[in-house]
């Protein structure tokens, strides 16, 4: 069964949430206090956390962020704070989704599932791809750069197994749109650039050192990869 653990100190949210996702074979293990929360995952593994921003005591991204330190969970924030620099920071941090209070049922529902698809990549032809100098598994979602493992968060490992797909393609910022469905992008806000951001950072590169991924300004970006023994 899949089991999801829900952050928030809304009673009769997650009651109500309890009972949907019941319905759907997700068992989810609530917390109303964040610190509970924080060290029950520090021993327990689950699929995939619920998390809100408004919280007493401590904030959902002060709780994303220790989350981050030892855990590339898959996680989803609800708040009703719809505020762009929110949003950013919550990527920045290593959020896979957002979704903004009051939200519907079907919709959550619709974006666990994305979400939980992404994790398992199932859909793809070749499990282990080496490039010079990174080597990435799909199955263990393991990367490995210059002999050493990073870890990456979900959507920062769909964003490079996407550009891995399309290697020495020019990908704009609508077609990231398009196929990283996890997170409500939006092409007028900084989100795509911020993941992208994000994954530059972890493969080693500066603004001033491209190893892995070009920008090609005013469109998007490219994957500039060898593929290893080629």
């Amino acid at each position: 069964m899949t089991t999801i653990v829900v952050i928030d100190d809304d009673k009769e949210l997650t009651d109500l949430l309890e009972e949907f996702l019941g319905n759907f074979k997700y068992k989810l293990t609530v917390f109303h206090n964040p610190l509970e929360a924080l060290d029950f995952l520090k021993d327990q593994s689950c699929d995939m956390v619920l998390l809100d921003i408004m919280m007493p005591e401590m904030d959902g991204l002060q709780v994303l962020r220790r989350l981050r330190e030892h855990s590339e969970v898959p996680v989803m924030m609800l708040t009703a704070k719809g505020d762009v620099a929110d949003k950013v920071v919550g990527l920045e941090l290593g959020a896979d989704d957002y979704l903004p209070k009051p939200f519907e049922p079907q919709e959550l529902l619709a974006r666990i599932q994305s979400i939980l698809r992404r994790v398992k990549f199932s859909n793809s032809i070749v499990d282990i791809i080496e490039f010079d100098h990174l080597l990435v598994d799909k199955i263990k979602e393991e990367v490995v750069l210059d002999g050493e493992v990073i870890h990456l968060s979900t959507s920062e490992f769909e964003a490079l197994a996407l550009f891995i797909d399309n290697n020495n393609e020019v990908l704009d910022r609508e077609f990231l749109v398009e196929n990283l469905r996890g997170i409500q992008w939006q092409t007028f806000d900084r989100s795509v650039d911020v993941l992208v951001s994000r994954l530059r950072s972890k493969l080693g590169e500066t603004p001033n050192k491209t190893r892995f991924l070009k920008t090609v300004h005013g469109i998007g970006y490219k994957f500039v990869a060898k593929p290893k023994n080629v």
